[in-house]
């Protein structure tokens, strides 16, 4: 399998806290029933024993691929000519995903590719290896197949009346029935955990620092409010929570280039992969719900070194000119100039020394006019809360992610980097080889083997989407009646 956005990459650097809120709720639209692809070969026929055996694969497989909550019953029985037309819309929905193109946010700039799921199923009924092929539907990436695996967890959770509720926040040393149940609700996803006893010893204690790992919070040992709002989640919004993450990993190419840079953008992390390995990770400063970071597929081609910053005219009307209004002199205290557009207008510059970009930019071509930066505002990395930019990605280390992309750029070695940086002026450096870019979204995550880790929605893109996933695999069902 290829390698994924590993949730051990992204746990280097403390991400985001969990949202004590719900997240937004899914719109009530009615969505209509999707019209079935064309097929451009004759659909195989099926034996009875096929027909009985495909039904059956296709309903628990919809449930183990997040696409539906619950398991249907409607498939057993289904006319063999339906049945097939089923599985093949299944196999799509599995590989490239549920949603249908006007379902996609603009913001969720990302794809998937068109994929023919045809020639595999009749080889598949040709050779009578019809759960073998449906074994080979999931995109082929660790970070889906760990999710997968993590949602199996998950349901058996719910099945079992899923987990008790956190209502104290005992302290080390404490003992009592508080104890016991924050030890018994950890042990559920914390196998290294014993979940009996009600005393908050030192084990406790190395949980609660996990746990608060897993959610993106300050590993204190310490279960405060924040903590305590991500364990009191009950595991049926987990669980939509993974099926939107498995989703978006439906979008992704059937490859990501070895050699790129990721950010995730609801942990505000960024990844350098090389190989499939991260070489790299810092923290980053994503964009604050209201300005949000949108998922997106590029190539990073230039670095500019020491670049001004050309406001975009939105922040410049909402923000820049009311301070000036305010506080007469501003713009100018600050580095900006007002420049004559030519047609009537003008537009705020602000200079290279003073510039909210740093000294350190990274194009890369996109309808969205964001990029990844640098920022004079270094406090921000301190926070476990990193979501505070118009959309934009700040970096907390550009200067080591810049000498990384150059190194196979032989006029742009570090000590050239350095030199131009430090003599102030303004250069684009193109890169001989460039790099693809991926801004994701990913607010769930696992290793190999490992507990699933969590993130806040802060765009409230996950109720959306998961909602929008079963809608579509109900209006599907209805269609093929």
């Amino acid at each position: 399998m290829a390698a994924g956005v590993s949730g051990g990459a992204q746990a280097q650097v403390a991400p985001p806290p969990v949202a004590t809120t719900v997240p937004m709720a899914a719109p009530t639209t009615a969505i209509p029933a999707p019209v079935a692809p064309a097929v451009s070969a004759p659909l195989p026929t099926l034996s009875p024993a096929q027909a009985t055996q495909l039904a059956t694969l296709i309903a628990d497989d919809e449930v183990a691929q997040g696409l539906r909550v619950a398991r249907r019953g409607d498939l057993d029985g289904q006319d063999p000519v339906a049945l097939v037309r089923t599985a093949l819309d299944h196999a799509r929905a599995v590989r490239t995903g549920r949603l249908m193109p006007g379902d996609f946010s603009t913001d969720w700039a990302i794809r998937p590719q068109a994929w023919d799921p045809l020639p595999g199923f009749a080889d598949a009924v040709k050779r009578d290896r019809l759960a073998a092929w449906i074994k080979t539907l999931p995109p082929p990436y660790t970070g889906y197949d760990t999710l997968a695996a993590g949602l199996a967890r998950y349901r058996a959770v719910s099945a079992a009346g899923g987990w008790p509720m956190v209502s104290d926040s005992p302290k080390f040393g404490d003992r009592g029935p508080a104890v016991a149940r924050l030890r018994e609700r950890l042990a559920i996803e914390d196998a290294a955990l014993t979940g009996t006893g009600d005393r908050f010893d030192a084990a406790l204690l190395d949980a609660v620092r996990r746990a608060q790992r897993r959610y993106g919070l300050n590993p204190t040992g310490q279960p405060g409010p924040q903590t305590t709002a991500a364990l009191n989640v009950p595991v049926e919004r987990r669980i939509r929570q993974m099926m939107a993450n498995m989703e978006r990993w439906r979008w992704l190419p059937s490859q990501l280039d070895p050699r790129r840079v990721q950010v995730n953008v609801a942990a505000a992390v960024l990844t350098v992969f090389d190989g499939d390995a991260p070489v790299m990770s810092m923290k980053a400063v994503t964009g604050r719900p209201g300005n949000e970071t949108p998922m997106l597929i590029s190539r990073i081609n230039s670095i500019v070194l020491n670049p001004p910053w050309n406001v975009p005219t939105s922040i410049a009307t909402k923000e820049l000119w009311p301070k000036e209004r305010a506080n007469p002199g501003y713009l100018k205290r600050n580095g900006f100039r007002v420049i004559d557009t030519g047609n009537g207008g003008n537009r705020l510059q602000q200079s290279s020394e003073k510039s909210a970009l740093g000294r350190y930019k990274f194009d890369f071509p996109n309808d969205f006019a964001v990029y990844l930066h640098d920022t004079p505002a270094q406090s921000g990395f301190s926070r476990f809360d990193r979501l505070a930019s118009h959309g934009c990605v700040r970096l907390e280390k550009p200067a080591d992610l810049a000498k990384l992309l150059m190194k196979t750029t032989p006029e742009w070695q570090a000590p050239q980097i350095d030199a131009t940086v430090a003599a102030g002026k303004t250069v684009r450096a193109t890169m001989a080889e460039p790099v693809s870019v991926y801004l994701l979204y990913w607010t769930a995550f696992a290793g190999n083997n490992g507990p699933v880790a969590f993130r806040d929605d802060p765009y409230g893109w996950d109720a959306r989407l998961a909602a929008t996933v079963e809608r579509r695999s109900a209006a599907q069902a209805l269609a093929a009646r």
